[in-house]
């Protein structure tokens, strides 16, 4: 039987995922209209401040995690979020709406969310994230950003994604507006983060279960909900490079900075289960994606039959990990 705490634990998460749902939504609202207001085009707006805002729910949950010294918790966050983003989001997107991959500037930005992958495979596989290893992650982070931001400068003005960003970010908000619900979704993110790691934590011990698991089910699943939101909702407008922009924008930075930051303030072990199994399924999921919208005769899409697949194989994972661990 499980004791009065696990109620009270699970309360905690839905509590703490409710308000980094909501959060997020004005967190990046708040952001996406002080940077319109100060002048800054919609397509760096996106590539940048949007795809930093939207992995905001998973970075508040990696500080937390970190300073309360559970940084696997973190850990599986962010590998577990990346596997959601492509296998449960995208399927779920491709499945509603087939996602045509019209946009130059993203088919840039999918070769730097492998080499990101990469980077975060090789700091892995001695099992342990030193704190050299969190500030490795968090230059490529700088480097990734500048990177965008000359991407962004760059593009074509015809560019498909460049006039979903164009049509999304709010222009009507005045900077006291936009500063307001800036503030106000940083402190409800921080106050859900808080909740939600509190709960995670309970939850791992009255299961007997590892952190690193909870941040891979759990936690991942909850803090991926905002990403789930805007892909669909930009699907079903036909905002198709928004829809498979916002996953890629979001995994870049899930690795950098989620990992990035919580081995910086607290370097930990991993689990022998994580090079065994999680990071090499957040690879195959990548190296997935990145073939199924890879041009090979000039009609690069995500189908309907490749979402099915997708969602198929992250049912598997997820229910695979779940009856090994409970």
């Amino acid at each position: 039987m499980f004791g009065e705490g696990i109620y009270s634990d699970v309360g905690a998460i839905i509590a703490g995922l409710v308000l980094l749902v909501w959060g997020a939504d004005r967190f990046v609202h708040g952001a996406a209209a002080s940077a319109r207001n100060l002048g800054i085009a919609p397509l760096l707006i996106g590539l940048t401040i949007v795809a930093f805002a939207t992995s905001a729910p998973e970075i508040l949950v990696s500080i937390v995690a970190a300073l309360r010294g559970e940084p696997t918790l973190a850990f599986g966050n962010a590998i577990g979020s990346n596997i959601v983003n492509i296998g449960l989001v995208l399927g779920i997107t491709a499945m509603v709406r087939p996602i045509p991959l019209e946009s130059a500037t993203l088919r840039r930005e999918m070769p730097a969310l492998l080499a990101v992958t990469l980077l975060t495979v090789s700091l892995f596989l001695d099992s342990f994230l030193s704190r050299i290893d969190g500030i490795v992650m968090l230059t490529g982070l700088v480097i990734v950003m500048i990177w965008l931001a000359r991407l962004g400068v760059r593009s074509a003005p015809d560019d498909p994604i460049k006039m979903d960003y164009e049509a999304e970010i709010p222009d009507n908000v005045s900077m006291k507006s936009a500063v307001i619900w800036l503030v106000i979704g940083l402190g409800v993110l921080l106050i859900g983060a808080q909740w939600l790691v509190t709960g995670s934590i309970g939850i791992a011990k009255e299961l007997g279960v590892s952190e690193i698991v909870i941040g891979i089910t759990i936690v991942a699943l909850g803090t991926s909900l905002p990403e789930l939101a805007v892909s669909l909702v930009s699907a079903l407008k036909g905002e198709y490079g928004l829809a498979i922009g916002n996953i890629v924008g979001s995994n870049i930075f899930n690795l950098l900075a989620v990992i990035g930051i919580a081995a910086t303030i607290q370097p930990a072990a991993l689990a022998p289960s994580v090079l065994s199994l999680h990071i090499f399924v957040m690879v195959a999921f990548t190296l997935v994606l990145f073939a199924m919208t890879y041009d090979y005769d000039g009609k690069a899409q995500l189908s309907r039959i490749e979402g099915i697949a997708l969602l198929i194989a992250y049912i598997s994972y997820e229910t695979y990990v779940i009856a090994q661990n409970i």
